[in-house]
């Protein structure tokens, strides 16, 4: 018969209590079990003397007749003296991102920084050589050009839109007569 040290749950709902019990491995959780050998409140604080109370002499009974300690239990046992430490296994990083997004993620990031750095010394030597009256003159004179330049190419673009739309809708009226 496979025995466990383990834990059976009581208390009301929020408020859990655990009595450390002697079990039948196939039994439910909170059901028969063959004896009682402490009890634990995780409602305590860590450093309360009541939190885990285990009776030594059964634990130790129960370990040589076989009986395996659950997880839990096992670390009990082991910080009163009884066990060894376990080995506690790390955590998967499945969730974590990989390294290769990592670097993909930082070299467009570096790139942009370069970018940014070179952009302003760039704007800067230009606005150095630059004269600011002849930026002044250069915009005077681009203003009034551009203006007329965009209502001149407005006006004969909106006249072949119109032209255009016309002529497939004149052929399907003549289509239809």
């Amino acid at each position: 018969m496979p025995v466990r040290i383990r834990m059976s749950r009581g208390g009301a709902k929020k408020r859990p209590f655990f009595r450390i019990v002697v079990a039948d491995s196939r039994r439910a959780r909170d059901g028969q079990f063959i004896e009682r050998i402490g009890t634990y409140n995780p409602m305590l604080p860590k450093d309360h003397p009541d939190r885990v109370k285990i009776d030594l002499e059964k634990a130790k009974e129960w370990i040589k007749k076989g009986a395996k300690p659950s997880d839990r239990i096992h670390i009990f046992l082991s910080k009163i003296g009884l066990l060894d430490k376990p080995i506690i296994t790390e955590k998967t990083k499945k969730h974590l991102p990989k390294k290769k997004e990592e670097k993909a993620e930082a070299k467009p990031e570096a790139k942009k920084e370069e970018k940014a750095e070179a952009k302003p010394e760039a704007k800067k030597e230009e606005k150095a050589e630059a004269k600011p009256e002849a930026k002044k003159e250069e915009k005077a004179e681009a203003k009034p050009e551009a203006k007329k330049e965009e209502k001149a190419e407005a006006k004969p673009e909106a006249k072949k839109e119109e032209k255009a739309e016309v002529k497939p809708e004149a052929k399907k009226e003549e289509i239809r007569k």
